[in-house]
């Protein structure tokens, strides 16, 4: 199914403006002068060599890096609520933690220890069979492989649903089951509304599943619907420059 033969509900999410974002760490300049602009309900995908700055463009985003320049989020309504996403979740694997457990420190205020809260527990369900993972949650996170870990960490970013989805390479661990479900939750998203902000290095699954694309190397190369930003011209510039290459003085 591709992004035009799906139907849209009115935006849930906000719009997003970028506007001269820079970035710099030590003497490396991690981001330069990035500009542009992510439509309110869309699926836009954020593409680009590894130490492009995508990562860190999320960051910013969270409010987890400082930067210059200026960010700009127009929310709908007055529900705003953030999900994210991280690439990987990097925890010690001999803790008896089971997906219960994760979802209950995750998703509750109420101590893990204690159990899941009666508030949480359905929305808990409900995410976790959305992933297909309801069957393993008892199992210890430890014990997953990465694909699984994965799933669980999309289940996380589902509580409370979020207007505004971050996600950081999510298709990275997921094997062939993983994906179709990740595929599947990212159509149920634009029909929802939802904005959803997708760094991703599958290009085939980007051409078929974005709205729109931002090519990224430090600074913005190209911003466009898939078809216009996916060409080999566009993408062998954006994979041939060196991201890192600019220090300050």
């Amino acid at each position: 199914m591709t992004a035009a033969e799906t139907t849209l509900a009115l935006p849930c999410g906000p719009s997003i403006a970028f506007s001269e974002v820079d970035l710099t760490l030590g003497r490396t300049r991690i981001l330069d002068q990035v500009s542009f602009n992510v439509a309110a309900g869309s699926v836009h995908a954020l593409v680009g060599p590894n130490g492009g700055g995508k990562s860190s463009l999320i960051k910013t985003l969270l409010g987890q890096m400082p930067h210059q320049g200026h960010l700009a989020l127009t929310w709908p309504s007055d529900a705003q609520v953030i999900g994210y996403v991280p690439q990987a979740l990097e925890f010690d694997r001999g803790l008896p933690m089971t997906v219960d457990d994760f979802m209950a420190a995750m998703c509750q205020r109420r101590p893990a220890f204690l159990g899941l809260s009666r508030k949480v527990a359905p929305a808990i369900d409900a995410a976790l069979e959305r992933v297909g993972m309801l069957d393993k949650r008892k199992r210890r996170m430890g014990a997953l492989s990465g694909g699984e870990r994965q799933r669980v960490l999309l289940a996380q970013g589902l509580i409370p649903a979020p207007q505004l989805l971050v996600l950081d390479e999510p298709m990275s661990a997921l094997d062939e089951a993983g994906i179709q479900v990740f595929e599947r939750l990212l159509v149920e998203w634009r029909q929802a509304g939802t904005t959803v902000l997708w760094i991703e290095h599958d290009l085939e699954a980007v051409a078929r599943l974005a709205d729109r694309v931002t090519g990224l190397s430090r600074r913005v190369l190209f911003d466009a619907p898939p078809k216009q930003a996916l060409t080999p011209d566009r993408l062998l510039s954006l994979f041939s420059i060196h991201p890192r290459s600019e220090s300050t003085v």
